[in-house]
């Protein structure tokens, strides 16, 4: 058995006994028709059989495919098995097809297999020779020793194939240590086939190599088989055990037992395995501390275990082991190392501490607290600092009152006695107290079982100390009923004197009292009531009323204390009706809840009784009251309640009589959710704010201060006369403009009338003057022709109607009569009117309104802003049919 480098070449087999070497080679040419390999009887999987020459069958042959499934080709024509082969009988063929895919051309090749029987014939021979049974070369077993001294070089052994004796054969090798690494450490002589080492070798980094030997002919054809030539390095012992650590370091507790696990320790050799050079041996060459032996180490494994019953970190807390291995299974010529094993004992709770003293004193005065009287030490081997050796410091007894307490100080680990309650030297001259120390860490179970806790005596003595009052108890109780009446007396608070048990001496004060109802005796403490006591008036209710007393004695010492009042309540308030405004969507709900509260006690509250107060015909039929609870009743109405707001009287009483009556709105709405009404609800229950009473208050001085503009204006007007003026081609204008100034215009009485910011009473008020380019704009009284008072006017004078009629001027009147102003705007207004209702084809349209700035709500009489759209000429004959939209103007015109 044996496996081949692809680069080998493969003898081709003869085809008969008789066939010469030219034979042979003018065969190989016809390999297109046929190819014949000897093999022995039986081939294993992935050997070699041959090699075809495929270039001489088909040159460009891209597709190789081989017949048989045990046959495989490779593109040089190499034939492998592809499992084992057994030639049953002396011949075997299959076929191996030959394809070009771009040309489409196809050849195959039979190739035929027999048994390995024939050999070599002499050159030109043609007589038969004997047929040999076996091999004709075959693998010799070599090998050479790990670093050799030589002679350099070394023959290993000589190479020889059965065809020298027909042919002149010529030897070569290759593999690793020839034409790979590492290079030319072995060479072959040609001729001879003698296989020499060029230098030492070391196993370590080359176990075995394997070269292949070649066997060929003068003219480059291979005589026989590639020869797989194995050379083995036999390995020396040249190399010590190494452990894999310089220093190892374990850990054991002190409390471990007997044969307890340690660590392991391990070395590696590398040298050949499963030999002698690699069996190591492991032992402890020295121990320190020496004695006594501790420890001990399996020699195979290197397991490192306990050998004494128990170890003691207070007596030898490490220890260091030098460690020996050995190869050879630890024989003396076996080569050897050592390394160091540190081993710390870890420390375990097995010493219990301990105090130095079994009793102690102390002192304090009485009356002190948390204040520090003792320090304890205590004496513990373990370990310091750790859980093993911090003392926990428990009060057995002697502390059933708590006043001490007792700690670890965590530096010194020391017991630290405090007073944390005032002792009373009068009550306790001394208190005797039982300690008693443990550790954080529980004691191992071995020393669990053989040890009890230390314990300790400690005396505290109290030392007597002259004392105030004493305010005990601290809070003090009295009762006094709800509306008493003024200057009722009770007792008060007391405090004492603690030495005497007396309270003489002692006067007292009034420190604190939320409302200022009591007053406190000086002398006796006693209380008495400075006004009428009301509970619903504590804050919070249904608490006590709490007075803070100062005790002080003679020498001005003092304490305070707290005097609690309970004020036991009367049925002094009735229930009261939470709901005053309710809403009721109709016909969605057909009730609603009433509910009341009573601020006095349980007992005299509920069960509340609901009536209707206004027990008439009318309010019965149209509500009913039914209970729902102690303090709940339900208001129902009738189907045919019309939507309105209702006024319904509702009297509740409490258990003992106590009542009160209501009047709750009920709004009847058409809704589906209650909160669709909630605007009537708002305006009908509004509650005006101080910035809504401080904007009304504004609002009434700013008309008064126009009411007196506007009649400071009728005065002056008294002075001058003119009729207003129209500078929009004789229409009533609106104007939206404003700006400084006082505005002027004549009214219908012939009074000069000043209005302020486009506003004012009366007709000048009505009608409003416009501010255009800083001049005034008036109504025009002109009668025919285009001209307006403006241009009546001179310097200095008033010019009127008449004059701008004829010329004539009058300067000390400007009234005309009602009827000249009727006559003169009647007609044309009524004109105007009957126009603006006409759209352009004169067809009558919506009346339309001209758009201004906004300036408040409109007037019933609405706008006359459509009549502006009409000119001068057309007359002033629509005057005399103004309608209802002018009644406001006339009779603010005709008044005097």
């Amino acid at each position: 058995m044996f496996t081949l480098d692809n680069k080998l070449a493969v003898i081709i087999g003869i085809g008969g006994p008789h066939m010469s070497l030219s034979q042979v080679f003018s065969f190989a040419c016809e390999a297109c028709k046929k190819v014949t390999f000897n093999i022995p009887s039986k081939l294993e999987a992935d050997n070699i059989v041959g090699r075809v020459n495929l270039k001489e069958c088909l040159r460009s042959a891209d597709l190789i495919r081989s017949g048989d499934p045990d046959f495989r080709v490779l593109d040089d024509g190499s034939v492998y098995t592809t499992s084992t082969v057994v030639l049953s009988d002396e011949k075997r063929s299959f076929t191996i097809w030959l394809s070009d895919s771009r040309t489409q051309a196809q050849k195959e090749i039979k190739v035929l297999l027999e048994h390995q029987k024939k050999v070599l014939r002499k050159r030109y021979a043609k007589e038969a020779v004997l047929r040999r049974s076996k091999r004709r070369w075959a693998p010799i077993p070599c090998s050479m020793q790990e670093n050799s001294l030589g002679p350099f070089p070394l023959f290993l052994q000589q190479v020889q194939s059965d065809a020298a004796q027909n042919y002149s054969i010529f030897y070569s090798i290759s593999g690793h240590g020839v034409d790979q690494e590492p290079l030319n450490l072995f060479f072959i002589e040609r001729d001879t086939g003698n296989l020499y080492c060029t230098r030492p070798v070391d196993r370590e980094e080359y176990e075995v190599f394997d070269l292949i030997a070649y066997a060929s002919t003068a003219d480059g054809y291979s005589a026989d088989m590639p020869l797989p030539l194995p050379i083995r390095v036999e390995d020396e012992n040249d190399n010590h055990p190494i452990f894999t650590e310089a220093i190892y370091n374990f850990e054991v507790p002190e409390s471990s037992r007997l044969g307890t696990t340690v660590g392991v320790v391990c070395a590696t050799d590398k040298d050949e395995p499963d030999t002698m050079h690699t069996r190591l041996k492991y032992s402890i060459l020295e121990q320190t501390p020496k004695s006594p032996g501790i420890f001990s180490v399996h020699p195979t494994t290197g397991v490192i275990t306990t050998v004494a019953h128990y170890l003691d970190r207070e007596t030898v807390d490490k220890y260091s082991l030098i460690m020996k291995v050995q190869d050879m299974d630890g024989q003396l010529f076996g080569l050897m190392s050592t390394s160091t094993c540190i081993i710390t004992v870890k420390d375990s709770n097995d010493n219990a501490p301990t105090f130095k003293q079994n009793t102690y004193e102390a002192s304090v005065e009485e009356n002190a607290y948390n204040v520090e009287i003792l320090r304890i030490p205590i004496e513990d081997k373990d370990l310091i600092n750790t859980a093993n050796w911090r003392a926990n410091f428990t009060i057995l007894k002697g502390n059933e009152n708590g006043y001490f307490k007792i700690s670890t100080d965590k530096e010194t680990n020391e017991g630290v006695l405090y007073v944390v309650k005032p002792l009373n030297y009068e009550e306790n001259h001394q208190v005797t107290l039982e300690i008693g120390v443990s550790n954080e860490a529980p004691f191992t179970r071995d020393f669990a079982l053989r040890t009890t806790m230390n314990r300790a005596l400690v005396t505290v003595h109290v030392r007597d100390q002259d004392e105030g009052p004493e305010c005990s108890p601290a809070a003090q109780y009295v009762r006094i009923q709800e509306h008493s009446v003024v200057g009722s007396k009770v007792n008060g608070y007391k405090a004492y004197d603690p030495e005497t048990r007396s309270a003489s001496g002692i006067r007292y004060k009034k420190l604190h009292d939320p409302k200022g109802w009591i007053t406190i005796d000086e002398i006796s403490g006693s209380i008495t009531t400075s006004k009428i006591l009301d509970r619903e008036a504590m804050t919070p209710r249904n608490d006590l009323y709490n007075i803070t007393v100062l005790a002080i004695d003679q020498d001005g010492r003092s304490c305070t204390g707290t005097l609690a009042v309970n004020i036991e309540d009367m049925n002094d308030n009735p229930p009261e009706i939470l709901q005053s405004y309710v809403t009721i969507c109709k016909p969605k709900m057909r009730y609603t809840d009433i509910s009341a509260v009573d601020p006095d006690e349980p007992i005299h509250g509920p069960p509340f009784y609901f009536s209707l107060a206004d027990t008439s015909p009318e309010m019965n039929r149209m509500w009913t009251l039914t209970k729902v609870n102690d303090t709940a009743a339900r208001l129902s109405y009738q189907k045919n309640a019309e939507f309105q707001e209702y006024s319904v009287p509702i009297t509740v009483k409490d258990r003992e009589g106590q009542s009160a009556t209501k009047t709750v709105r009920v709004n009847l709405c058409d809704c589906t959710h209650p909160s669709q009404c909630l605007p009537t609800r708002r305006s009908a229950g509004v509650i005006l704010g101080k910035w809504a009473i401080l904007a009304i208050l504004l609002g009434i001085a700013l008309l008064f201060s126009v009411l007196l503009t506007l009649v400071c204006g009728v005065f002056g007007a008294k002075k001058r006369k003119g009729f207003p003026e129209d500078l929009a081609q004789q229409n009533l204008i609106i104007s939206n403009t404003e700006a400084p100034g006082d505005d002027k215009v004549c009214s219908a009485n012939g009074f000069m009338t000043q209005t302020v910011n486009n506003s004012g009473q009366g007709f000048c008020g009505t009608m409003g003057s416009g501010m255009k380019n800083g001049g005034q704009e008036t109504i025009e009284m002109v009668k025919g022709g285009h001209q307006t008072l403006e241009s009546c006017r001179g310097t200095g004078h008033h010019h009127t109607l008449d004059s701008c009629r004829g010329g004539h001027v009058e300067t000390d009147n400007c009234r005309h009569t009602y009827s000249e102003w009727h006559n003169f705007t009647q007609p044309r207004l009524g004109e105007k009117l009957h126009l603006c209702n006409q759209n352009e084809n004169h067809v009558p349209s919506q009346d339309y309104v001209l758009t201004y700035n906004y300036e408040g709500k409109g007037s019933p009489a609405g706008s006359v802003g459509c009549c502006s759209e009409k000119q001068e000429e057309d007359g002033l004959d629509f005057l005399n049919n103004l309608g209802a939209k002018f009644t406001t103007l006339a009779e603010t015109c005709t008044k005097r």
